[in-house]
């Protein structure tokens, strides 16, 4: 019995030394497999932060690189404009497209220099105006308006003006200088008026408790203020501003129209009218479209854009700020003028 039981208690040494080697074992295959698989993640957030390396190195490359291409494509452009389909005679265009303002495409610095581009070729036949825009700014209106009657002095050429979606506030303003005006019959032609257009919202901060801290020198400096009251004297003298404003905006267009106008005060009280009613009130000259003012030249007669071409960056990065803008519900730069030739 003793030797059996000497004999039993070895063999159950010997199983628990044998489970506790298997133990041991699989512990030190675990722990092999956690550091295998640590090893891998290692290597691959390793062959990641490499690609994201490469990713933005690559990215600010571009950027790098992208700016100098374009500018240097907007310098071979630029140096192109005016040589492609000049062999022979032509109608220069120049394109009124948008908002006219200093800081859009519809700017005056590069309608006057398109129309003096256009009007200085010796082989321009003529100078088309071709507008699809609601208007702009007073004064960017009126330096394009001045520049063209300076043209339309000198004689020699004809400036036509052909309107096509829109040609209304400043857009007609600086239509009103060309010697004839062309329209298409649901062109929308007119509003011969100004606008200046604001938020009163003195009320709402103060339903809201809000205190709105406004230091000014003057009596009258912040009287456009929307988180203002405006007094009635403020109210007069800025209404007699947009009158005198309006005025001048009439005056202009008298002169480029001349007897043309029928004897309609109507005309200058901000009404749009269809192309074929702004025909009978002597806002237009005749209805035609592009292609048809193209044709009265000629079966031949063709076209030259003088139009300057936008540097492709510029052009980018603003219709990018547009997009954003748009996207965000934010108001779009303009010029700092609160006065506006424009359909509202």
């Amino acid at each position: 019995m003793d030797e059996s039981a000497a004999t039993s208690h070895h063999a159950a040494g010997h199983e628990a030394a044998a489970q506790a080697e298997l133990l041991r074992e699989q512990q030190r295959l675990a722990q092999q497999d956690m550091l295998d698989r640590w090893l891998r993640d290692v290597l691959v957030e390793q062959r990641r932060s490499r690609r994201w390396k490469i990713f933005f190195r690559l990215l600010l490359a571009v950027l790098f690189v992208l700016p100098l291409v374009l500018a240097a494509f907007g310098i071979f452009k630029a140096t192109q404009t005016g040589v492609s389909g000049m062999t022979g005679p032509h109608l220069g265009v120049v394109q009124v497209r948008g908002v006219i303002d200093s800081e859009s495409e519809a700017s005056a610095r590069r309608l006057i220099e398109g129309l003096r581009n256009a009007w200085g070729s010796a082989l321009t036949e003529a100078v088309i105006v071709n507008i699809n825009s609601p208007g702009g700014s007073p004064v960017q209106s009126q330096r394009v308006y001045d520049e063209i009657m300076r043209l339309r002095e000198k004689g020699g050429k004809q400036i036509i003006a052909v309107i096509e979606d829109v040609g209304a506030s400043g857009a007609y303003y600086i239509a009103s200088a060309a010697d004839e005006i062309v329209a298409a019959p649901s062109s929308l032609v007119g509003s011969i008026g100004v606008i200046s257009a604001g938020f009163g919202l003195e009320d709402a901060i103060h339903k809201l408790g809000i205190e709105r801290r406004v230091f000014s020198a003057g009596d009258n400096k912040n009287f456009l203020d929307p988180f203002s009251g405006i007094t009635p004297q403020q109210r007069v003298f800025w209404e007699g501003v947009l009158e005198q404003t309006h005025e001048q905006f009439i005056s202009d267009v008298e002169a480029g129209r001349g007897d043309r106008l029928v004897d309609d005060p109507a005309l200058f009280s901000g009404l749009v009218w269809a192309g074929s009613q702004a025909l009978d009130l002597g806002l237009v000259d005749r209805i035609d479209t592009l292609d048809g003012v193209v044709l009265s030249f000629g079966e031949e007669a063709r076209l030259h854009d003088y139009t300057p071409t936008l540097d492709p960056f510029e052009r980018f990065a603003k219709r990018f700020a547009v997009s954003v803008a748009e996207t965000l519900g934010l108001p779009q730069a303009r010029s700092a003028s609160p006065l506006r030739y424009e359909l509202p």
